[in-house]
């Protein structure tokens, strides 16, 4: 059985990001009941050098927005990073998920074999296929951004439980 890379990533960014947007809600939910300015989860990281929330939700949806465009050979989306707000960081979310699915999948799985070159910071790079660019860079990145935000709020006394992170609503 052969699974196509495009169905990977549009699935595991349906799962992910639908996910993430229902832990969102919560965090607004859970902000709104107990009178906490937004600003204080949004601003909060887990350990002095980490990023915080606002830029995990970020760095998710670059993931896989620039992720699907890569894979499908087209230029990468511009999401200026300007959320102040959950509802913001929800609709970027959406909007993320929404670019994945858009993205043709006859490109992506056209370009399994394709060497790209992945900008690794500190002006390298690292050439890798797609199918390697898909499973060793994106979903290692969504997981471990989408799995600290959930970590923030929960540490935040946020109500979470792993079903929150592994299954979007509906």
């Amino acid at each position: 059985m052969t699974v196509l890379i495009s169905t990977l990533i549009k699935d595991a960014s349906a799962q992910t990001l639908g996910s993430l947007c229902a832990i969102l809600k919560k965090g607004a939910d859970h902000a709104a009941a107990l009178k906490i300015p937004e600003e204080v989860l949004l601003n909060y990281r887990l350990f002095p050098d980490m990023f915080p929330l606002t830029r995990q939700v970020q760095i998710t949806t670059d993931t896989m927005t620039r992720g699907a465009a890569r894979l499908a050979g087209t230029d990468l989306p511009s999401f200026p990073d300007v959320e102040t707000s959950f509802a913001q960081l929800i609709d970027r979310t959406q909007k993320a998920n929404a670019y994945v699915q858009a993205a043709s999948s006859e490109a992506i799985d056209g370009r399994c074999a394709t060497i790209i070159n992945i900008p690794v910071g500190g002006g390298q790079e690292m050439p890798m296929t797609c199918t390697t660019y898909l499973q060793s860079f994106v979903f290692p990145n969504l997981y471990f951004h989408a799995a600290t935000a959930y970590n923030i709020l929960r540490h935040n006394g946020v109500t979470l439980g792993k079903r929150d992170y592994l299954r979007p609503p509906g």
